[in-house]
């Protein structure tokens, strides 16, 4: 009778811990959930983070795929003899994660201007290429030509492979501590026609390189 007696109580004291679990049980639970839910946040984050972080998302809108992504489509960054294709992402998305943020942040604005119809007609964007064309050079200017930086090392140029006038443009820029952007504007999209209202827009050729 005794051993029965002990395995009741046995089993009672085990229903109970069930039914009123200890503090550590109770708080390791949380901690348990709370880390599933912050792997599938993160990782639910990083889906849609990824999803708009890539070209064919970039010229789903109408203003990119009418605009500048045909001129982009006839300069060396979309088509040369390596093969390597620097797309939207690559020259205006950071790849640092924090940057990457600010970057994300900063977009909200353009979502909203999209929503107003602010540049959805050639002639709207025309109007304020300028101004949208200032906007990158001085958030580039900045950073000193980051997103550039994803692709080209200024430590890995060699000089002996470049043509004479940019051999020497790239020495002399590098000795008066010039940034890329300094140079290349108009590298992957046409310049304002209003040019001549900045003048430092005219401090590259004005072709496409």
């Amino acid at each position: 009778m005794s051993s029965a007696n002990e395995d009741k109580n046995i089993l009672a004291r085990w229903w109970g811990a069930l039914k009123r679990p200890s503090a550590r049980y109770a708080a390791g639970s949380l901690l348990g959930v709370g880390v599933i839910a912050g792997i599938m946040l993160w990782g639910g984050f990083n889906t849609v983070m990824e999803a708009t972080n890539n070209e064919q998302f970039c010229i789903s809108c109408h203003e990119m795929e009418e605009n500048v992504y045909r001129e982009y489509q006839n300069t060396i960054h979309y088509s040369n003899r390596s093969g390597v294709r620097a797309t939207c992402p690559d020259c205006h998305v950071p790849k640092e994660w924090t940057h990457k943020m600010v970057r994300k942040i900063q977009a909200s604005n353009e979502v909203w201007h999209k929503l107003l119809g602010s540049i959805d007609t050639p002639e709207k964007f025309e109007a304020k290429r300028l101004q949208l064309a200032q906007n990158v050079w001085r958030s580039m200017k900045k950073t000193d030509s980051r997103e550039c930086r994803n692709c080209h090392d200024f430590e890995s140029m060699d000089y002996t492979k470049q043509g004479r006038r940019g051999r020497a443009q790239h020495i002399e820029g590098f000795d008066e501590d010039k940034t890329c952007i300094d140079c290349h504007k108009g590298i992957a999209h046409s310049l304002p026609a209003m040019v001549e209202v900045d003048p430092s827009a005219a401090m590259g050729d004005g072709k496409r390189h």
